[in-house]
């Protein structure tokens, strides 16, 4: 009898699941999904700025150089950007002899120091869903701006998408160039500059296109 009631424990033991075990739920996130890195396409993506100033304004581009997009099941989940500041274009002023003149000054030390700094870089820290906006808009990133070798936090508005092995994000982001020590011609910091002021805040528009 004994020999019988041995093994009728163990066995009772090994069975002997509470309910809320049994029924434990996976939470989103705690059991993540290996990212794939998907290849920035610089050829396929574009960057654009607008800068303004008290009387007007200016517009270019720079071209990114490379770059990865960390992509989970359909979704972007991070991403690091490398862009060449050599690259940088004003389209606004056709006249070349003022063109070169004012790229020539977005290069120096009054401004993005491109000599020293060739390259400036967005790390994606985190991207959430965002809802009812008005621009089309589904996700919030957020993630780390380096520019004359300052990062800096920023987070923006992007509308964000995966599918049949391309991932894709647009929008704007909105850049205060003050916290990258590019001061020149800020109100903030000369404040009798009067019309010669150029905005703190310039913006940067994106189109994102990357492959599996």
């Amino acid at each position: 009898m004994k020999k019988l009631f041995m093994p009728a424990l163990l066995v009772a033991a090994l069975f002997a699941v509470s309910p809320a075990s049994a029924q434990k739920k996976v939470t989103p996130g705690s059991e993540k999904a290996a990212s794939q890195s998907y290849a920035l396409q610089p050829q396929l993506s574009t960057l654009g700025w607008v800068g303004k100033k008290v009387t007007g304004q200016h517009n270019g581009n720079v071209q990114f150089k490379d770059g990865t997009v960390l992509v989970r099941g359909s979704q972007i989940v991070g991403g690091t950007f490398v862009v060449d500041m050599n690259s940088l274009k004003v389209e606004d002023i056709k006249e070349q002899e003022y063109n070169g003149k004012l790229v020539g000054h977005l290069r120096s030390e009054d401004f993005f120091s491109i000599d020293k700094n060739p390259t400036s870089t967005f790390k994606i820290t985190s991207v959430t869903p965002l809802k009812g906006d008005a621009n089309g808009n589904n996700a919030t990133v957020a993630g780390d701006l380096t520019i004359k070798g300052i990062t800096q936090k920023i987070t923006f508005p992007a509308k964000v998408g995966v599918k049949g092995g391309v991932a894709s994000a647009s929008g704007t982001a909105t850049i205060d160039r003050t916290k990258f020590d590019i001061k020149y011609g800020s109100k903030s910091f000369f404040e009798s500059i009067g019309d010669k002021a150029i905005m703190d805040e310039f913006t940067m528009s994106f189109n994102v296109i990357a492959k599996k």
